[in-house]
């Protein structure tokens, strides 16, 4: 990677360099470097005694972990299931992406060349399970492909630290003569026990597919995405919306069969420099109409960055809801649907402003203010409590009540004026008190006495006053605003 940051080290020996235990160690080494005979490791001063002219440069401890992150990140063009295997390797799930790039052979041959351009030294391997391509990958001689089912064959010839074994166990091993991983395959489990302990049996496993072995991916895999690798690198705008069509048609197809419409849809482009680019939109009702998804995401088209263009597109829906027939209906009616341009219109303003911009609220069966009403999931949620209009409520609560400053003639009326942000409010007009209780079994605390209130311009308030009027300094707030 630096002889990418830093050309001019391209050819020339050096060496990542870090203090420990009072000397400074060698972490990483060129491959200029090692051809010299210098490895990790080693002193610096002992390399140094062989090369004068070896370049130092200073190991930072998260270089390593993050670089390895970015990488796997980039990997996840060729399949979504990416894992990280510290210190320098990466686990690929290739199930069913093969075949996108003409079968395993190109499809490893473009992986490989890919790094190799980019200035990594790379060694990689396909098979059915992670031990035997981790073993072929690093200690293969022959094959990078290890067909179906010949994973016993390809580990034969190696040596048992191809298994992944601790260092005691290879200890022991080598004292014994087992220097091939064919000596000891075939022999009792039972025996291999008692000897080298569960981890040999649990890796040897693995290897040959008796146990299954986990991935941890670096990404979580939505249910819902589909892929669609490009022969070309996309640049333009008509490109990209060529390639979300094919995606949402796709998606389309999936959706119905299943009955579900999406809430939330993610468009991600990963260009040929390892950077990507993600448009996002949201809808208030599951909708998998294609054209409607389309005008959504092409508001935000423009905002995409091609760079040197885009070679690998994912559409991902991570929320999905059940879609009625009734419901995928509205979308179909051409003309007279009130209720369709209603959520087309809804659609549009989430996707310039944000969904998170966009409201509705239904009563709530509480009494104290700020409990009685609450937000509603989507415009197809409803609400068996009708709202109230047997009694004066603001069209704009306040989420918390503001303290004001009042002046009233006697404590139980209703006040005079009141200072609100710095400005006196002259009272012209009063209606109240309406006194609200706590409500005990959700909190404690004082009753509120509260007055609707119309100023001299004729703006329109509601205030109350905390607790009984007979306190020597009795609190008032302001908790909406009247239209």
């Amino acid at each position: 990677m630096l002889s990418l940051l830093k050309p001019e080290l391209r050819d020339i020996p050096f060496v990542l360099a870090a203090p420990e235990r009072g000397r400074k160690l060698i972490k990483a080494a060129s491959a200029a470097a090692e051809a010299l005979g210098i490895e990790p490791g080693a002193v610096v001063a002992d390399a140094r005694a062989i090369l004068p002219s070896l370049q130092v440069l200073e190991e930072e401890p998260e270089r390593a972990g993050k670089l390895l992150h970015a990488l796997a990140e980039s990997c996840i063009r060729y399949t979504p299931i990416v894992a990280i295997d510290p210190p320098d390797g990466l686990i690929l799930d290739i199930s069913g992406c093969a075949h996108l790039w003409g079968g395993e052979r190109a499809y490893l041959k473009e992986i490989i060349t890919r790094f190799k351009s980019s200035g990594y030294q790379v060694r990689a391997a396909i098979a059915d399970t992670v031990g035997t391509a981790w073993a072929i990958s690093r200690y293969g001689q022959v094959r990078a492909i290890i067909g179906q089912g010949a994973q016993a064959e390809a580990l034969a010839p190696l040596p048992p630290i191809a298994l992944r074994l601790e260092p005691a166990i290879l200890e022991r091993m080598h004292k014994l003569g087992l220097y091939q991983i064919r000596s000891f395959m075939t022999m009792p489990r039972s025996a291999l026990r008692r000897r080298f302990g569960q981890l040999l049996l649990d890796r040897l496993a693995q290897a040959l597919g008796e146990v299954k072995e986990p991935i941890v991916s670096i990404q979580p895999v939505e249910p819902y995405q589909e892929r669609l690798p490009c022969l070309e690198p996309i640049r333009t705008a008509t490109g990209i919306e060529i390639a979300l069509k094919r995606l949402l048609e796709t998606l389309y197809l999936r959706l119905l069969q299943e009955g579900k419409g999406l809430r939330k849809a993610i468009l991600k482009g990963y260009r040929i420099d390892g950077k990507m680019q993600q448009i996002e939109i949201g809808t208030n009702y599951p909708a998998r109409s294609v054209a409607h998804l389309f005008k959504l995401f092409e508001l935000k088209i423009s905002t995409i960055k091609p760079g040197l263009g885009i070679e690998l597109f994912l559409l991902e829906a991570p929320v999905v809801e059940a879609l009625s027939q009734e419901q995928e209906t509205l979308w179909n009616i051409t003309q007279g649907s009130e209720y369709k341009v209603v959520m087309n219109l809804l659609d549009r303003i989430g996707v310039r402003v944000g969904m998170d911009a966009i409201h509705r609220y239904l009563p709530d069966e509480h009494h104290w203010p700020e409990r009685s009403v609450k937000l509603a999931a989507s415009l197809q949620e409803k609400s068996p409590l009708a709202w109230r209009n047997d009694l004066p409520r603001p069209i704009n609560l306040l989420p918390r009540p503001e303290r004001i400053e009042v002046t009233a003639p006697i404590p139980d009326y209703p006040p005079m004026l009141f200072r609100y942000k710095g400005k006196i409010h002259k009272i012209s007009k009063a209606d109240g008190p309406e006194r609200i209780e706590q409500e005990w079994w959700l909190q404690q605390g004082e009753h509120r006495d509260y007055y609707a209130v119309e100023d001299e311009s004729g703006s329109r308030y509601w205030l109350f006053r905390l607790g009984h009027y007979g306190a020597d300094n009795p609190e008032w707030f302001i908790h909406g605003f009247f239209a």
